[in-house]
């Protein structure tokens, strides 16, 4: 495996004034016509200002993205087709075009809503909470949240543990993820838990350093960084593979799977029990 091969052939920003459901399901859909293409989707939901925007648009330049965009503000849609002008990117509004087809054709405005395509009941509900959860105890930044969890994701760095969580979470379960760093003790909480919550991750040699190159890169560092050499991976991988036998946790091997194959593999592996 190369470090070309990994890069996506297309990057598409998803951005959306509420979840971003809609359009992610869309560019899926699109993807799928041109399968075995790698794409990588960028969910930014719940935009409420041009700032927001504006970040978006300098990103996705920089990663010669698309972006689609599902916003039902009219001030959002025109500021958003305004920045991919000047920035001159690609942007598709799914949403703008058949809201004012609607409005011609029935003489009535949009309730200007964003998010009312969800049902606002229990269910919904669940989803927006996990969502919150995975991002406020993402790579361990707030222990408390191992012993909330439903899943506790454990691994080295670049084992795809918050990709992971944020999908998780759209299934609506709690999830915290924990990175296994040799210099850093695993937190106490992790020992407390029971082992059919943990998920251990963990990743091939090889592929996992050219990971992280093309992550160095991306930071605009050297790939000789001790980050990505195969000792110093080997190391992660060996300390990784000891706390996980220490937690009699299951393991499974992310080397070339996609995070929603992964996801469906934790899935099926939780409701097993």
């Amino acid at each position: 495996m190369t470090e070309a091969s990994l890069r996506p052939e297309v990057i598409v920003y998803v951005v959306s004034d509420a979840a971003g459901d809609t359009g992610e399901l869309v560019v899926r859909a699109a993807i799928a016509q041109f399968h075995p293409i790698h794409a990588e989707i960028r969910r930014t939901p719940f935009i409420t200002d041009e700032s927001a925007l504006q970040r978006i648009t300098e990103q996705a330049k920089l990663a010669q993205a698309i972006v689609l965009y599902t916003l039902v503000m009219p001030q959002l849609r025109e500021g958003m087709k305004r920045l991919a002008e000047e920035s001159g990117i690609a942007a598709i509004d799914l949403l703008g075009p058949f809201i004012e087809t609607l409005e011609q054709r029935t003489g009535k405005k949009s309730r200007q809503e964003p998010g009312l395509n969800h049902v606002l009941d229990a269910d919904y509900f669940r989803k927006v909470e996990a969502v919150e959860f995975a991002v406020k105890y993402d790579d361990a930044r707030d222990t408390s949240g191992v012993l909330k969890a439903d899943i506790v994701l454990v691994g080295v760095s670049r084992t795809s543990k918050t990709p992971l969580s944020m999908y998780l979470a759209h299934q609506k379960y709690k999830v915290a993820n924990v990175p296994l760093v040799p210099e850093l003790k695993p937190p106490d909480e992790l020992f407390k838990l029971p082992k059919q919550k943990i998920v251990g991750l963990t990743i091939n040699t090889s592929y996992l350093n050219v990971i992280r190159k093309e992550r160095l890169k991306a930071l605009g560092l050297p790939n000789t960084a001790a980050y990505a050499t195969t000792d110093r991976i080997e190391k992660e991988l060996q300390y990784a593979e000891d706390i996980m036998s220490k937690l009699g946790c299951v393991v499974i091997d992310v080397s070339h799977r996609a995070v929603e194959e992964t996801a469906s593999l934790i899935m099926e592996y939780i409701r097993s029990q």
